[in-house]
């Protein structure tokens, strides 16, 4: 047990330093060779968990997709609120998460991986479509259409925000939501719903303390 524990530590350790060189190098400025000088471990270390770079690469965007931190509401759309909210206060401090997004913006790590945004759309669309089933959306609002623009717009957002000094993303995030959801949403179902950009940091100390993790979502 304690060989598999630090196993797995190790892995995870090499995959953090991994996307912090796809952060900061981008997928062809990354190679193995500074991955093991950055990781410090042998060549073999490095290898038993990972055979190259397209491996880490894959890794990290096996992880792209995650409920962590979800938890249950009465409201179907507060959860896919929270979900938007969770995604922008975790991705500016986990790694594998940023690098998920640089890769799938990185022209060549695309063209070899794809991305992981059909995979959220997928479950934007299921959130909306039960939330519009019970009520919680306006009668003419199409779940599929939301989830690809609030999708595209979150994917804007978090891009514009890193490079801006002093611009926080669950701030940005929260600010984006009261712009579309009056329009998505009726009121009475509006003025029940927190979209404050304080709310997902909170909710994820909650799920952490009671050790509730969700493992990533798999490849649709």
């Amino acid at each position: 047990m304690v060989r598999q524990e630090r196993a797995i530590r190790t892995r995870r350790a090499i995959l953090e330093t991994a996307a912090r060189m796809f952060n900061e190098l981008g997928y062809e400025g990354s190679t193995i060779g500074m991955l093991i000088e950055r990781v410090q471990l042998t060549r073999g270390g490095v290898y038993f968990h990972f055979t190259s770079k397209e491996q880490l690469a894959r890794a990290v965007l096996d992880e792209a997709v995650t409920r962590e931190g979800l938890m249950p509401q009465t409201l179907k759309l507060q959860e896919w609120v929270d979900l938007a909210l969770l995604l922008a206060y975790r991705v500016p401090r986990e790694p594998v998460l940023s690098a998920s997004i640089q890769l799938s913006v990185d022209p060549k790590a695309r063209s070899l991986f794809g991305t992981r945004w059909p995979d959220w759309i997928a479950v934007s669309t299921d959130m909306l479509t039960e939330a519009k089933a019970r009520g919680e959306l306006r009668l003419h609002v199409d779940p599929a259409q939301v989830a690809r623009l609030v999708v595209g717009a979150w994917t804007g957002v978090q891009l514009v925000t890193e490079t801006l000094p002093g611009r926080d993303l669950s701030h940005e995030v929260s600010a984006l939501f009261a712009l579309v959801l009056p329009s998505v949403v009726p009121a009475d179902v509006l003025a029940k719903l927190d979209t404050s950009h304080y709310r997902a940091e909170h909710l994820l100390a909650a799920a952490r303390s009671s050790g509730g993790q969700p493992a990533p979502v798999p490849p649709s």
